[in-house]
Formats: C-alpha cells, sequence, structure tokens
C-alpha cells in the first residue's frame, strides 16, 4: 500500500468572502482511495506534522499500518523535516518528487483536477466548516 502526499496534495481553494483555504490530501496508489487529511486557512509546520500524525493513527486503527511503504510528496517547503522522522519510526519511506515533474505523482494530479472540476469549481463555499462538510462528502462519493 502506498500512500502519496505530493504538491497537489496541498489544493488552494477560496471560500465565497475571499479567504483561502487550503486543503491537505494523500491518495492510495493501488486502491485509489483518497483521505482527507484536513484544510486550513494557515499550513504550518504543527498543523502538517499533526495531520500526518493523524493518518498514522487512522491507518494503525485500520490495521493496514504494515502494508504502507512509501509516502511520495514534493519539496514544499509547507512539509517540515519532522515528518520524515515520523514517518521513518513508523517504517514508512519518504520519496521526494523531481523538480517540475508533475508525471512523478499522475494519479494525485489527476485527482485534484477532478476534485477542482466536480466539487470546488461548481459550488460555492461559505466557510471553513461548509468546505470540510462538502469534502467529507465527497470523500465517501
Amino acid at each position: 500500500m502506498t500512500y502519496s502526499c505530493s504538491r497537489p496534495n496541498f489544493i488552494e481553494t477560496v471560500m465565497l468572502t475571499g479567504a483561502c483555504q487550503y486543503i491537505l490530501a494523500a491518495v492510495h496508489h493501488v486502491g485509489r482511495r483518497v483521505r482527507i487529511l484536513g484544510t486550513t486557512a494557515h499550513p504550518t509546520h504543527a498543523w502538517v506534522t499533526q495531520a500526518v500524525r493523524n493518518l498514522l493513527m487512522d491507518l494503525e486503527d485500520a490495521g493496514s499500518l504494515v502494508r504502507v511503504r512509501f509516502l511520495i510528496r514534493d519539496r514544499d517547503g509547507k512539509y517540515p523535516a519532522l515528518i520524515d522522522e515520523i514517518l521513518g519510526g513508523a517504517g514508512i519511506a519518504t520519496i521526494l518528487t523531481g523538480v517540475r515533474v508533475p508525471r512523478t505523482n499522475a494519479i494525485m494530479e489527476r485527482w485534484v483536477k477532478t476534485l477542482r472540476g466536480e466539487l470546488l469549481d461548481r459550488t460555492l463555499i461559505w466557510n471553513e466548516v461548509h468546505l470540510r462538510y462538502a469534502l467529507q462528502a465527497y470523500e465517501q462519493h
């Protein structure tokens, strides 16, 4: 099982009020299962670190942590170095994508395009609560 956290995982969207929100998501490459890890107006290192810890706890609860071997992500400054240590402690290797190579993580790139086309571009999102509700419904769909 491979989970991916590459560049498009931080999906930027704008609320009806003009406020910007960032969505963090991970996709299981084999099963194409997407997990929305959270939304925030300010993706700080502490927030991203906690989101990754939450993902690991969810995988552990599902009993599938043993099968997760890799996490693919880009070199974005929003990812703190602590993430690699947390994942390494769980036995998950971090693979960094190449610079300006979107095909390295084409599955996630395509999902982001679909998310934008089917939800974000067609729905007026009022606030962060409404965004989370819409994303939860989309994730289940």
